[in-house]
Parts: structure tokens; C-alpha cells; sequence
């Protein structure tokens, strides 16, 4: 199994969505990823986090609210916002750290 460091040293934008089952917001992303994964195809890698199953992780990033999302290049947060995120907005971003 992949861990999360090695995930987000990549040279390659890493796309981190923070979700909770429970989160109704975080339901509504699902679908704006895969749309995500369809423009972008390799030139990102999308990745979720259960912030449940990874308490520790959660709060190492301080995440406080889902979802959260966070892109990293080479280990390094780019951008961080929290809330629904439409793919277009996304898309412009990740482009920026293509």
C-alpha cells in the first residue's frame, strides 16, 4: 500500500479530497471528481481521504471541515479550500500546477 507521502512527492499535482461518509457536501463532490478525472485524465492524480478511517492524518493537515480539498506537488501544499468545488473551478486550478 501506497503511503500518503510518497502520494504527494510526486511531480505530478496530487488532488486530496478530505470526505466523511456523513457529509452530504462531500456526496456532491463525488461525481465533480470523476467529471475531474475525465478532463484531466493523467495529468493529475485524485486522491480521497475518509477523515473516519485517518484521524491522525486529518489532523496533521488540520482539517476541520469536509470536504476539504488540497493540491500537492512535490510534497508541497499548493492550495487548500473547503467546501463543494466545481470541476470547472478545479480544473483551472490543477492547470495552474500542471
Amino acid at each position: 500500500m501506497e503511503k500518503f507521502e510518497d502520494i504527494i512527492n510526486s511531480e505530478k499535482p496530487v488532488l486530496v479530497d478530505f470526505f466523511a461518509t456523513w457529509c452530504g457536501p462531500c456526496k456532491m463532490m463525488h461525481p465533480v471528481l470523476d467529471e475531474l478525472h475525465g478532463l484531466l485524465g493523467d495529468k493529475v492524480r485524485i486522491i480521497k481521504i475518509d477523515i473516519d478511517k485517518n484521524q491522525e492524518l486529518a489532523a496533521l493537515y488540520n482539517v476541520r471541515s469536509v470536504p476539504t480539498l488540497m493540491i500537492f506537488k512535490k510534497g508541497k501544499m499548493e492550495w487548500r479550500q473547503s467546501g463543494y468545488q466545481e470541476a470547472g473551478a478545479l480544473e483551472q486550478i490543477i492547470n495552474e500546477y500542471v
